[in-house]
């Protein structure tokens, strides 16, 4: 507790927006002073992840006074966990040594599966060529074939369209879904994507709707020419509500399976909703919401942006290498954005690399999602929502 405490101290002190904007890097040399000045490990754990986190999505950054010295002591700690906060650290620095022990890690298979995630993450962080380079051998590898394809969403690689489609047919479904999110994220790739889909080499009906809006907002007619113009449900909102409580009476409800709905919404609507302490968090937690009203249930399924929590709205980012992400605001200061999307609960993005932001009234939760599903489908789902206890899931 003493050391939580403490971080969290030194963090609000040395990273406050006020702080850091007047004299980041004397505020460093001062934390880089109170590391030094402990041996005891779970303390300089505590104190180096409070650094990261203010340093977060951050890149060559200086290196304060005192840092060479005790990274070079701290990367002979006992504890794994101070050796890889140093190391993320000194490549935030512009470290070369610790750029190049990073990039050992991600290439060497026997390493530490965490510390491999950990260094290819910090490394395209970083913006680092060499490890997008090494992207496309990843990919088989099964301990990082996931990671892999989401690195090429954070640097663009003129390679990433081909190979990534080349592979797609041998993929399993959670790879699918990465590759289709991945190419999702800039113009270059997204034209790639739609031409797969235009050539019948993705089915459209693989694509999520949330990957559809971002493919509206990057190519805006060229995509309305292979998926037509895009209509808000909620202009029929009305006539979907009585079609689907005409579908959900209190007998049809009755002889559902709230296991097989268990199914279609770890399917659907696990990736950003909490229920039974299960799924995401990046919509509404939904144990607690008035799951037992169908007329509740009906409306925020059938047009989610009809009544739209601040909090819950949709921010669309532009960086200004040419990446679009959306997500909804999880956390802001002066040198950050953090957002919660679909493919990543939590993703930093530096200020500095923002080029444009703007927030739509829309929710993260696509409009039509009842529409997608077959009639068994929806009545199974709306029989889990309604349950009162957690069940199995079907098989």
């Amino acid at each position: 507790m003493k050391q939580a405490l403490l971080s969290l101290i030194l963090f609000a002190t040395f990273f406050s927006p006020r702080v850091a904007m007047c004299d980041e890097t004397s505020s460093l040399a001062l934390l880089v002073q109170a590391i030094g000045k402990t041996d005891n490990d779970a303390m300089r754990q505590s104190l180096l992840t409070g650094m990261l986190k203010g340093l977060e999505g951050r890149r060559q950054v200086q290196t304060p006074d005192g840092w060479k010295e005790l990274s070079q002591t701290l990367s002979q700690a006992e504890t794994a966990n101070v050796r890889e906060l140093t190391m993320q650290l000194s490549q935030v620095f512009g470290d070369v040594e610790a750029t190049e022990l990073a990039l050992l890690a991600i290439r060497d298979p026997s390493a530490e599966i965490t510390l491999r995630k950990t260094a290819l993450r910090s490394l395209l962080v970083q913006q680092n060529e060499e490890a997008s380079d090494a992207l496309e051998s990843l990919l088989d590898d099964p301990d990082l074939n996931l990671d892999a394809i989401r690195g090429f969403a954070m640097i663009e690689n003129a390679t990433a369209p081909a190979v990534l489609l080349s592979r797609y047919e041998a993929m399993d479904s959670n790879q699918k879904a990465a590759v289709i999110e991945t190419l999702a994220t800039r113009k270059f790739y997204a034209r790639h994507l739609l031409e797969a889909v235009e050539s019948k080499r993705i089915n459209r009906d693989q694509i999520p709707v949330h990957v559809v809006r971002a493919l509206k907002e990057i190519l805006g007619g060229d995509f309305e020419g292979v998926f037509g113009e895009l209509k808000s449900l909620g202009e029929d909102r009305e006539k979907l509500l009585a079609k689907y409580k005409a579908m959900l009476t209190p007998e049809v409800l009755a002889k559902a399976s709230a296991s097989r709905g268990r199914a279609v919404y770890q399917k659907t609507c696990a990736n950003c909703h909490l229920l039974y302490d299960e799924g995401g968090d990046i919509g509404p937690e939904l144990t607690g919401s008035n799951r037992a009203n169908l007329d509740y249930i009906l409306l925020n399924s059938i047009d989610p942006s009809y009544d739209v929590a601040e909090g819950y709205r949709t921010v669309t980012v532009a960086t200004e290498d040419g990446r679009l992400v959306m997500g909804v605001v999880a956390e802001e200061d002066a040198t950050k954005l953090v957002l919660k999307t679909v493919e990543d609960p939590r993703l930093v993005i530096a200020k500095e690399d923002i080029e444009a932001r703007k927030i739509s009234e829309k929710s993260m939760m696509p409009d039509g999602q009842l529409e997608q599903m077959e009639q068994k489908e929806v009545i199974d789902l709306i029989k889990y929502l309604q349950t009162t206890k957690q069940v199995e899931v079907a098989k």
